[in-house]
């Protein structure tokens, strides 16, 4: 017995050191690529992965368009891969429109890993448009969502089955328009309905594993604007996006300025990135600061109880105090698997700003990280990026993707500064 029991603890003990080891080991990328059109400039690009091996980028591309008289700028189009991103097919257009497309969405069905859904906004930004396909990208059905009589901006998706949300926000009212029959007919709900004065940013949107959508929004004051605080918010439907309640997740202090940068004052302000795991549990990753104008950190947090509490929030980038953080993402797949990433301006000085992307992963549902990485490299033969990485954030956000193989795909875009030119990358790894 004796024996026994001391061969079985140096099992558990051998055991334990191998995990120990895998868990130490640190993630492995591809260095960037980039991905779709070489001509123009490409920015903002939304990522998707099904349980096949194919891939989905759809991003707008400022520019001519080969072989498309029609096309306006931007116009969106869809670049896919059916061997998980290690080649590309050419890109295409999604949909031909005589009005500028914008704000890309893309999302794989999660209850079969097949479906896919894509929205934007075009007419003007009028007009929420949705494409549905069942054939992995070869065709498309399309429906207009939402029709305005005003600007909209910052569309999320969401699908789970037949349930497909589309949210929007218009000022500082924040929309989601609803089906339940996959995408052929919407109703549109308010989701912020008492008064919530300031500017609201759509951040993100989720179907939880029983059914319930959750979005997230950052909200800007009406008296400060961009220089005042911002209202991080989470908002809950239990009834297939009709009624909602909302929860105040975290408040930032304003963001600093895009220094010698033509971009807006929020450009670089509080943002928020929502998602859930296959068990349910909702994660939240999002850029806050506690200085007025002073630099932003990345902030973590989780739920398991469909929203009613959560964590404490944690910091998970290892840069220093004082360095810039923006542009959150979040991906999730199988329970307690969440994966990470944001941008953050480490690398600059006050006479060469540079920017670079990195990325974290827990298996745990965020109770431990695994090894910060740099995803952003160099790549020769484009003066915006250097050694030290690139000059600027090229879009409002980026996007991230698990693959059938359990890998990690991250699109994101870099530029010169916020007018162009610029180009979307592609990484991955685990």
């Amino acid at each position: 017995m004796v024996t026994m029991r001391s061969a079985g603890l140096k099992f558990v003990v051998v055991l334990c050191a191998l995990a120990s080891m895998a868990w130490a080991t640190p993630p492995q990328f591809s260095g960037q690529k980039r991905i779709g059109l070489t001509t123009g400039d490409q920015w903002e690009p939304a990522v998707a992965a099904d349980g096949s091996g194919r891939i989905y980028v759809l991003y707008p591309h400022y520019g001519r368009v080969p072989n498309c008289k029609g096309c306006r700028i931007p116009t969106l189009l869809l670049v896919a891969s059916n061997d998980n991103g290690r080649t590309w097919q050419t890109p295409h257009v999604m949909l031909e429109s005589g009005s500028g497309q914008f704000d890309a969405q893309i999302a794989v069905d999660p209850a079969d890993r097949h479906t896919v859904y894509a929205a934007w906004l075009q007419n003007g930004k009028r007009a929420v448009m949705l494409a549905r396909s069942v054939d992995s990208g070869a065709t498309w059905a399309f429906t207009m969502a939402v029709r305005s009589d005003v600007e909209l901006d910052k569309p999320a998706l969401a699908v789970r089955g037949p349930n497909v949300y589309v949210a929007f926000n218009h000022e500082e009212e924040v929309w989601v328009a609803a089906s339940a029959d996959g995408g052929r007919n919407f109703v549109p709900a308010r989701v912020n309905t008492e008064s919530r004065p300031g500017w609201s940013l759509l951040g993100a949107a989720t179907v939880g594993s029983a059914g319930d959508v959750y979005l997230a929004w950052a909200s800007y004051s009406k008296a400060g604007g961009a220089r005042g605080s911002v209202n991080l918010y989470i908002a809950k439907s239990a009834d297939a996006g009709k009624e909602w309640s909302t929860t105040l997740l975290d408040v930032s202090a304003a963001a600093p300025g895009c220094k010698d940068e033509e971009c807006g004052e929020a450009y670089l302000g509080a943002q928020i990135a929502l998602t859930s795991d296959a068990a349910g549990t909702l994660y939240a990753l999002w850029s806050a600061g506690s200085t007025p104008l002073g630099p932003q950190q990345i902030y973590f947090s989780s739920s398991t109880d469909g929203g009613e509490d959560w964590l404490p929030r944690i910091s998970v980038s290892d840069a220093g105090a004082g360095v810039e953080h923006a542009f959150p993402a979040i991906v999730a797949g199988n329970p307690g698997d969440v994966r990470i990433a944001w941008m953050d301006s480490r690398g600059s000085s006050a006479t060469s700003p540079y920017w670079n992307t990195y990325y974290r992963s827990s298996s745990n549902g965020g109770a431990t990280w695994g090894e910060e990485i740099r995803v952003s490299g160099y790549v020769p033969g484009y003066r915006y990026i250097s050694k030290e990485g690139f000059r600027f954030p090229f879009g409002d956000y980026f996007s991230l993707a698990i693959d059938s193989h359990g890998d990690t795909h991250v699109v994101w875009g870099e530029g010169m500064n916020y007018q162009s030119p610029g180009s979307i990358w592609h990484a991955s790894g685990r």
